[in-house]
């Protein structure tokens, strides 16, 4: 399958080229935030081996693994992006295609330290629960970059992403999080030698992201032309409805309609026809 999309201009910047940053100071934030315990709120550390010497808590919070999902996992091919700026696209709007976005999960090492042992297990177990209630680590309008470098939403406003939510037509961007048991010992003590870190009772966390490339505009729509099968014709000349054993042959009932495919209206599609299909 080859395809052409007609009238490209430049190709805009990566709209989820931050996004990885954001979901790590998210998490930060989030745990922060709902800090109740004591007036002093633990650190937030990234160096495994960073170890205080008062009574200072400690959360450590590490990204140790991105891995592509590959249940989500989409093909590569141009599809026209949710992004409408101005007018309907019939009627003369801005249209812009992009691939599709690419779908990873991100795994946490997530630890405590505390002096004593018992303050580190009450620690986690607070940690526990409150990341339990991060339903959603990231809820927020879907932010796409145009070429021209304006960042907006799915609906063509200027990007802001305290804006209502309650458009119909309004693309969010929802990044979840969850518990996981990803590592086994062995591998964590490897991976606590490899930073010169003591070993302590871990947490894996995995978060859902979904990244977006680059916005191409186009004004012509997208050609996509697909090799046409070629009939199989019995020598005589007589149809070919089925064999003996009762398979079905090559063909194309009478009373066979036209189905349009699902999803959103295409852009400038024309079928083609054998007329003017290329030999």
């Amino acid at each position: 399958m080859t395809q052409v999309l007609k009238g490209v201009t430049p190709v805009g910047p990566m709209s989820g080229r931050n996004l990885l940053g954001e979901v790590t100071e998210a998490l930060h934030k989030f745990i922060l935030d709902g800090y109740d315990i004591s007036e002093q709120p633990p650190r937030l550390e990234e160096d495994l081996k960073f170890v205080p010497k008062d009574r200072e808590e400690v959360i450590y919070i590490y990204m140790y693994r991105v891995a592509q999902n590959p249940d989500l996992k989409n093909r590569r091919r141009f599809r026209q992006a949710p992004v409408f700026v101005g007018s309907d696209p019939e009627a003369g709007g801005e249209v812009y295609y992009h691939r599709p976005p690419l779908l990873l999960d991100l795994y946490y090492l997530i630890m405590v330290h505390s002096k004593f042992r018992s303050d580190a297990e009450r620690l986690m177990g607070w940690l526990l629960l409150r990341l339990n209630e991060a339903t959603h680590l990231i809820y927020r309008p879907r932010r796409f970059i145009l070429p021209d470098g304006r960042e907006v939403d799915s609906l063509g406003r200027p990007y802001d992403p305290d804006c209502s939510t309650e458009e119909d037509d309004l693309w969010m961007e929802k990044v979840s999080l969850a518990l996981v048991d990803d590592l086994t010992v062995g591998d964590a003590i490897n991976l606590f030698g490899l930073h010169e870190a003591p070993y302590r009772p871990f947490l894996t966390y995995r978060a859902r992201v979904a990244l977006d490339g680059p916005l191409v505009a186009s004004s012509g729509g997208t050609g996509v032309r697909l090799p046409r099968a070629e009939q199989v014709r019995p020598p005589d000349g007589r149809p070919n409805i089925e064999s003996p054993t009762g398979r079905l042959k090559a063909g194309r009932p009478h009373n066979q309609q036209t189905r349009n495919p699902p999803g959103p209206r295409p852009h400038f599609l024309r079928r083609n026809t054998d007329s003017d299909t290329e030999d």
